[in-house]
């Protein structure tokens, strides 16, 4: 982490330290009802609050058009004392007289959460005058949103431009585990790549492609290399129109000395809904009626036998309809494998994306990887070798 400076290098008793979070979580009935996102930022304000400075969250909320009350950061920030363990204070604004006063009414120790930055169109536009209004509640910046950083926002990565600035703890430990997983990793690399659609992940498997050992495909794409390869998919979920991007893909990976992993043999059923009648044939078996909602037996002990050759696994996506039983048995299975590995010292694990995120809790193995990304559309564009604005603002100038 040498490139970034970190909490580690920044003094912050007795100064404003605006902290950019992540508080865009789920809400039922005004209820924060998933609290992941809150519990990974508390070891940073709570590093900032004993060590004396006055925190100043900042965060967006939805996707409001303007002020929006039924979007207001109020009911988050009310969650976030209660897993803090410590007062926050809230301010119906991010900038003018109200956050001013706010700000200004802080003690040492202080957490404030300022109102939704959404709530103004200058945010998304990075404004500099917005920018500058932001800035002028603080004295030092913390960029600890992760998922934020692939947008050029005005509180993402305007403020990283015209305030000293800092990684908090959570964007630490992302930008570590990442850059073991890919950038410095250790070989044999294994990717995971699931999901439904090829066409949404076209750039993501041809960096992977050029950069890892062993690329398993899985979930709802797999059909369509099956299908690029000649194969029956029946009513499965396929892309038909992708089949020549899908034999792209396979010679960019030969050419690169990747290996490609598909499924051998898969869970079919009629129809799409949990407990349906199900049967595993082999991928040559495919009927007409026949719908692939999982990986077989077979696939597991493939993908089971690869993993046991791997230094470092990268995750993106499940292999099945992980949501409906009994089709969560492939994804359940290999993430267990992978959990297993992990804990025993053999295997580098880093997965991320909000169903990755979701199969891994399913399979009661999270916590079990080494790490495991909240981000969605961040994760995803860096798995793409795509920069991320907020994340290059924060590497440290030179000259």
């Amino acid at each position: 982490m040498t490139a970034f400076n970190t909490l580690d290098h920044a003094s912050v008793s007795g100064k404003r330290v605006l902290v950019r979070v992540d508080l865009n979580v789920p809400m039922e009935n005004g209820v924060v009802s998933d609290t992941t996102r809150i519990d990974r930022i508390l070891p940073t304000l709570r590093e900032i609050s004993d060590k004396g400075g006055k925190v100043v969250l900042l965060a967006h909320f939805g996707r409001p058009k303007g002020v929006d009350p039924t979007q207001s950061l109020k009911p988050v920030a009310a969650e976030v004392a209660l897993r803090l363990g410590r007062p926050v204070a809230f301010a119906a604004e991010c900038t003018g007289p109200v956050a001013k006063a706010a700000v200004d009414a802080m003690k040492n120790g202080d957490v404030l959460c300022l109102e939704n930055t959404r709530f103004h169109p200058e945010e998304e536009k990075n404004d500099p005058a917005f920018v500058a209004a932001l800035a002028a509640n603080g004295d030092i910046y913390v960029n600890d949103a992760f998922s934020a950083a692939h947008r050029a926002h005005a509180s993402t990565e305007g403020l990283a431009r015209v305030l000293p600035a800092y990684a908090g703890r959570t964007m630490q430990a992302e930008i570590e585990a990442l850059s073991k997983a890919l950038e410095t990793p250790e070989h044999p690399v294994l990717a995971v790549v699931g999901g439904a659609k090829v066409s949404s992940k076209l750039e993501l498997l041809g960096n992977l492609v050029k950069k890892v050992d062993i690329l398993v495909i899985g979930g709802g794409m797999a059909n369509t290399f099956l299908a690029a390869q000649g194969k029956a998919v029946g009513k499965s979920l396929c892309e038909h129109d992708l089949l020549d991007t899908a034999r792209s893909v396979l010679a960019t990976a030969k050419a690169s000395g990747c290996e490609i992993v598909l499924p051998v043999d898969a869970v079919v059923a009629s129809e799409f809904k949990a407990h349906a009648p199900s049967r595993t044939v082999s991928v040559d078996q495919v009927g007409e009626a026949d719908m692939m909602l999982d990986i077989g037996a077979a696939s597991v002990k493939t993908v089971a036998a690869k993993l046991a050759t791997a230094k470092t696994l990268v995750w993106n996506g499940p292999f099945g309809a992980f949501e409906l039983e009994p089709f969560d048995a492939g994804t359940n299975a290999v993430a267990r494998e992978a959990a297993h590995l992990t804990k025993a010292g053999k295997l580098l694990s880093v997965a991320g994306g909000g169903d990755t995120v979701s199969a891994l809790n399913h399979a009661g193995v999270a916590d079990d990887f080494t790490y495991v990304s909240t981000a969605g559309g961040a994760f995803l564009e860096w798995l793409e070798g795509k920069p991320l604005p907020g994340v290059d603002a924060l590497r440290v100038r030179k000259g």
